[in-house]
């Protein structure tokens, strides 16, 4: 073959080759731009979709939200209603033989419109004079009208009328996952409002451990409480009230997102009997009651973790008349599952005495149901009062007349302390609640009025005089005498 030939030849092979790789680009670049132009398309719509499924939406003026909560409402209508406390309390300090003052801040919640605050009893707690400030910047002295330790609640009175107040909501119907909103004076940042949602109920951090008969039932959110915010409102998206707020979980002494309140229905019933009576008015069941665990449960024939173990019973209590006794588990009450300590304490102590309450237990592996009707701490039904006045809050102590049946089974009368105040005079005499009174610097005591009447009379003693008083414990033998000077 000659050169010519094969020159030819290759000439040819390029141009073949060239031809074709020319007919590969253009067909895939006409199949990639029609491929892309899919795949685009694809993005562009899937994009869309998820601007419409998501809460914020991008627009021209940036982002703008898209079905979130709104509290407008909520904090409009209770801001007005939560008041600034201050606190003014003296100590056993002199300075230049003047007693040491100190001055504490909380919150309050007004719950109706004349005048009548609720708050936590550790926000108002041997306190000497007390300052509320509304959210308006009108202030007014406030008067101490009682409080229950074993709830850390607390009711005060301010003078006015057609003041603002928010009303109670149903904290039994508030559910995990809800927004909430928390309002009260943080840090003297005074009607400040934060949200966040209920994070558990009925939950029990041990704080009250010192008080009998104790309620611990809390509400836990993530909403920002901090020091200040004590006695302040929780409250729903509707503006109504569904928690007191109490306390925090902290290793700081700040916020790290565990609040803590009580429960609306538990507050209302507890400030109202202490408006009402005096005193709250506990139905007890009259059980020693203790947690189940999955191995317990099973122990007991249950097939899943559900009520409580009753421990012991009081002879002559509520359960114990009901036919109820020890190994015996609660899983009801009037239709109401329990399934912790906290919960069923929290259902009977909105309950006052002489209340039929329908329980439902568990023994020997069967389902059972039985009436029964709660009683006060004293194995009755009927109502208890305790006095009022100042000077006992000044002493620390919470007093009432013995009833018609203690005096008879005891064969004498006077008067039995209640409950003691922390850090007050009378708890410095280390003297124990159930403390009965039966005279004063040597002068028979059978009711509060006349106990009243020693004590003014010794305060108003040119020179401080020294008060003993005499009494028994009903399970101790013999006579314990305590002494004290009003002034300490």
């Amino acid at each position: 073959m000659s050169l010519r030939y094969m020159v030819l030849i290759a000439i040819w092979a390029m141009l073949i080759a060239a031809a074709t790789s020319w007919l590969v680009v253009r067909a895939a670049k006409e199949y990639y731009t029609t491929e892309g132009q899919m795949l685009v398309d694809r993005h562009l719509a899937h994009e869309a979709s998820e601007t419409h499924s998501r809460p914020w939406a991008h627009a021209d003026d940036g982002l703008v939200a898209a079905d979130l909560p709104d509290f407008v409402l909520a904090a409009s209508r209770s801001t007005p209603a939560v008041v600034f406390i201050e606190s003014t309390t003296e100590s056993e300090e002199t300075v230049f033989f003047m007693p040491r003052t100190g001055v504490s801040t909380g919150s309050g919640v007004l719950i109706s419109p004349d005048g009548y605050i609720a708050t936590n009893n550790h926000v108002v707690e041997k306190s000497k004079r007390l300052r509320v400030v509304l959210n308006d910047n009108r202030e007014f002295e406030a008067k101490w009208i009682g409080s229950d330790p074993t709830t850390d609640l607390a009711l005060l009175k301010i003078e006015g009328d057609q003041l603002p107040y928010l009303r109670f909501g149903n904290s039994d119907s508030a559910q995990i996952g809800e927004w909430v909103l928390a309002v009260g004076n943080p840090l003297r940042l005074q009607s400040t409002v934060t949200a966040g949602i209920i994070s558990a109920k009925a939950r029990n951090i041990n704080i009250l451990n010192h008080q009998k008969y104790r309620i611990e039932s809390f509400i836990q959110t993530d909403a920002a409480v901090n020091p200040g915010n004590s006695g302040g409102a929780l409250v729903n998206r509707s503006g109504e009230l569904v928690g007191i707020n109490t306390a925090i979980l902290s290793q700081t002494g700040r916020y790290e997102g565990y609040s803590f309140s009580i429960p609306s229905n538990l507050v209302k019933k507890v400030i109202f009997d202490i408006r009402d009576y005096g005193t709250v008015q506990r139905g007890l069941l009259g059980v020693v009651i203790e947690e189940l665990d999955d191995q317990r449960a099973k122990s007991y024939g249950l097939e899943k973790v559900e009520g409580v173990l009753i421990s012991s019973t009081t002879p002559g209590g509520a359960a114990d008349e009901a036919g109820l006794k020890a190994e015996d588990i609660i899983l009801s009450v009037d239709g109401r599952s329990v399934n912790s300590v906290p919960e069923l304490q929290e259902i009977i102590g909105r309950m006052r005495p002489g209340v039929k309450v329908r329980l439902g237990y568990w023994r020997d592996k069967k389902r059972m149901k039985a009436d029964a009707v709660l009683k006060n701490h004293v194995n009755s039904v009927s109502a208890i009062t305790t006095s009022q006045d100042p000077l006992f809050l000044e002493l620390g102590m919470e007093v009432r007349d013995l009833t018609p049946e203690e005096s008879a089974q005891l064969k004498r009368k006077g008067v039995k302390v209640t409950s003691i105040y922390s850090n007050s005079i009378i708890e410095a005499t280390n003297m124990a609640p159930d403390y009965i009174i039966t005279s004063a610097n040597g002068k028979r005591i059978r009711t509060t009025d006349e106990l009243l009447v020693v004590l003014k009379g010794a305060k108003e003693e040119e020179e401080e005089e020294e008060v003993v008083l005499n009494g028994f414990y009903e399970n101790y033998d013999g006579n314990y005498p305590y002494r004290f000077y009003l002034s300490r």
